[in-house]
């Protein structure tokens, strides 16, 4: 089963560490953030936003391929 798979716990984490930082990098680019008086919350909301889609998004995949996050392999 997927779930207990290390191999999609480590792909998982890796995507949502990947995702998290793209969320970061799209307040900047949003307006939302400004880099001279950064708003941590603002920022991490986004990041975290983005993880946990992320992460929903390998928990619905993973039922498919070869016990990965991935609908393909």
């Amino acid at each position: 089963m997927f779930i207990t798979n290390k191999r999609f716990w480590t792909e998982t984490t890796e995507r949502a560490v990947k995702s998290a930082a793209q969320g970061g990098i799209l307040a900047l680019g949003a307006d939302q953030v400004d880099v001279l008086t950064l708003d941590w919350s603002v920022f991490g909301g986004f990041a975290a936003g983005a993880a946990l889609l992320s992460l929903l998004t390998s928990l619905a995949s993973g039922g498919f391929g070869d016990d990965t996050p991935s609908l393909v392999d």
